[in-house]
Order: structure tokens, then sequence, then C-alpha cells
């Protein structure tokens, strides 16, 4: 569907905090629910915006958003230089629309990432023609200049983390001089993205270890960055005793072979752990990388046999092979907040997790509600692990725990509630800033 043929929802009638129902665009450039966390916010996120009772149009590229009933899709179609089979593809003549498009080849070329920057100039047009039609547009980390101004109604955005953070962890494992140029190329758009940030007026982040990061590095003050915490389906994500315990099973997710996700030290202390126990083997929900770090760690210690990689499968398929495991773990070396502990926590099964950024404020105190471990340390990750593994009465007491914690302060309707704060609050401000026009006699 194009944005001229767009399919819309019916107003959802009164909101449930006793003021008027909001019309909100949603943007996001990127919006896969199965690859990466912002699909996941944006898929759950406008499921609870409209049962609020807002209306809520999502406009996105590809890969499309996956939304559940409710909120409507806007597709606004990219060049999708990324897709598979043939990702980094140069386009044929006739696919190109505009200057726009090429501006997008163009940076690919010279190895940059442009979709930040031309899904905001896609966006901008698109909703200048639409002006007056919304109350409010919501940004989902594009942070490009097209959305700086001419958009027709107060903007908020959300920054998950900065991703300069990725860029540096990045820089740091490139071992030579042409793989840091590289990376350098690839992340260019940070530097547009802190530009950006530093001129909105309302910032929205989804942890307090994050809103210190985009402070310190993106340069935004302090009092325009607030915390609203995301969470899990609980509905979905919840413990059944039907479901058998795979002994020994460990679960992680991890979207990509890159140092973020610290999946080589999770199977570094896999090794380890298989010492003292045969039995314990790793599920990652995530593609699995035919080289690289972690392709060279499962070699270099033969777990051809003891690591396996699913994709693909169903939210079903997915909470049920969580809730078979043993232990969940996270073992990244940073995240802005760590969806796949809060939904592990909320089946009830327990989570070994490293102390990476926001990563204890989801997972809670170590020994009260999961194991916690330094991050990158792939002897602690083992230790935990193991004593996981062997004591089932500290499994069933954290995994209880665990799910309290998500219930108490982790979930979707909790976050639709306070961004709907965060959305008056903008529209109140856009409305004090527009002068008045004098009356005339």
């Amino acid at each position: 569907m194009t944005a001229e043929a767009m399919v819309t929802s019916p107003f959802a009638g009164s909101a449930t905090d006793g003021d008027r129902p909001l019309r909100i665009a949603l943007l996001t450039y990127k919006g896969n629910p199965f690859c990466g966390g912002q699909g996941v916010y944006v898929r759950h996120l406008s499921r609870e915006l409209v049962r609020l009772g807002h209306s809520v149009e999502v406009i996105g590229a590809q890969p499309y958003p996956v939304l559940d009933t409710g909120a409507s899709l806007t597709e606004l179609p990219s060049l999708d230089l990324y897709r598979h089979p043939d990702p980094f593809r140069t386009p044929k003549r006739d696919e190109y629309r505009d200057w726009i498009d090429a501006l997008e080849v163009a940076t690919m070329w010279t190895g940059g990432f442009p979709e930040p920057l031309t899904f905001s100039l896609r966006a901008r047009r698109h909703l200048a023609a639409r002006a007056g039609e919304f109350d409010v547009i919501h940004d989902n980390q594009t942070l490009g200049y097209g959305l700086l101004a001419g958009l027709g109604a107060p903007l908020v955005t959300t920054i998950h983390h900065p991703i300069t953070v990725d860029r540096r962890l990045d820089l740091d494992a490139a071992q030579d001089r042409k793989k840091r140029l590289s990376v350098r190329r690839w992340y260019g758009f940070t530097r547009m993205q802190g530009r950006v940030a530093r001129r909105l007026p309302s910032v929205l982040t989804v942890s307090g270890s994050s809103k210190q990061e985009i402070a310190h590095h993106l340069g935004v003050r302090d009092e325009r960055i607030h915390v609203v915490h995301i969470g899990a389906d609980t509905d979905l994500w919840s413990p059944d005793a039907s479901v058998a315990e795979v002994p020994g099973r460990i679960v992680t997710t991890s979207s990509a072979d890159v140092p973020l996700k610290g999946l080589v030290h999770l199977v570094e202390a896999l090794a380890k752990l298989r010492t003292e126990r045969p039995d314990a083997h790793l599920v990652v929900v995530g593609k699995r990388a035919e080289k690289g770090p972690v392709a060279r760690a499962i070699e270099t210690y033969g777990l051809q046999d003891a690591v396996r990689f699913v994709k693909g499968i169903t939210d079903a398929e997915l909470v049920d092979l969580v809730r078979s495991a043993q232990v969940s773990c996270v073992p990244s070396l940073y995240e802005g907040f760590s969806l796949p502990a809060a939904e592990a926590m909320a089946t009830g099964t327990p989570l070994v997790a490293t102390t990476g950024g926001a990563i204890p404020e989801v997972s809670g105190p170590d020994g009260e509600t999961c194991l916690a471990v330094p991050p990158g340390d792939a002897g602690a990750l083992a230790v935990a692990l193991g004593r996981m593994l062997g004591d089932p009465e500290l499994r069933a007491r954290l995994g209880a725990a665990g799910r309290e914690r998500v219930l108490a302060r982790f979930t979707w309707a909790k976050a639709a509630e306070g961004t709907v704060g965060h959305y008056r609050a903008a529209i109140e401000q856009a409305a004090a800033r527009t002068p008045r026009t004098p009356r005339t006699r």
C-alpha cells in the first residue's frame, strides 16, 4: 500500500484519560518487528495508544511494520537498498523517482547509511501535504534534517539510545585501518542525528541510562529528555506450565553479529560451562552469521552441535521457546532498555544478564530478580549460568520475582499512558509559542 492508497482506521472514540482523543502520526524509517527493537516499539505502542482511544497512523518505510488491529499503515517507500537477497544493490534507472532517491543511492555508494536522512525528507513532504490532519507527530529515532520544520503539528521524538554508542563499540572492534574507515563512513549519519537532537523540544527515551547517554553523547539538555519505560506484552509473554522445560537449555536473542550484543562472550561462556555440564546448550533467536567473531568462536570451541540459531518463527513459537529454557540470557555490552530481558522475565523464565547500559533498570537487583554479571566477562557469565542451571529452587524464585517486577513496572499499557502525557504537553507548549492574531474592530 502506498501513501496515495492509504487504508485508514476508524476514529477511536473518547480517550480514556477524559480528554479529547488525539490524531497521532507515528513515524518509523524501519519497522520490522522481527529485526530490532524499533519495530517492536511501533507495533505495541500503536496498539496500546488505540486502546486508550486515540487514532494512530503509522507512516513507515521498508521493512514495513507489522501492526495489530486498530492502527493504520501508510507506506512511504524508500529504494530498499539493503533488502535481501541483494543488499547494497544498484537500482534500475526506472526506479528513480526524484532527487531524494538519487541522494539515497549516492550516499550508499560512498559507504554511508542514507535512510534516516532520506526518510525524513520524504516524511516532511508527505506531512506538509497533509497539514492539519494530525494533532501530534511522533518520530521513532529517525532524527533526520527533514523533521526540523514544516511538519504541520508538534513533534515528539523517541531516542532508544544514541547510535554513537554502537559506533564507538564497532570502532573498538575494528581490526585494521580499512575497517575503521568503513565504520566511520557507515555511521556518518550520527553527526546529523546529534545536530537534530539538540534542536528538539521534547525527547522521550526508554531508561534513565539512555537519558544520561543522550545528554552526554548528543548534547541534549537534560530538562528536554523524559523517561517513559517500555515493556512486555504480558498477555502473550506469560508462564505456561504445559510447556516442558528442556534440561540445559539457554536461550538468547541476538539481532546481529555485532560487538554490542555480546554474543561472542556467551559462546565462550558456554564452552567453559560444558566442561562441567555437558547438557548445556544455546538457542539463539536471530540469524546465524557465516563468518565473524561468533562463527569463529563456535568453530574454535567445537560447539557446532551445542549452538542453534532460529529465525522466522511466530510470536507464539518464540514465547514457547523462551518458556522451554531453563535460563534466559542477555549478554549485551550495552542496551538502551532490553526488551528480551523484560519479555523473558514476563514468562517466569529466570534471567542471567549483564550490567551493561540500562539492563539493570529492567532486570533488577542481583540475586533478587536475576543473576547479574559484568559485561564482556565470559568467566563470570559461565559461573552464573552454571549456578542457575544447577539450582531449581533459585530458578523458581528468580523466575517468579522477575515476572512480578515486569507486571509492576514494564507494560505497554503503562508506556502508552506515559507517552500520551508527553503528547499533550507538547501540544500545549506549541500552542503557547504560537502568536495570537490580534482582533480587528
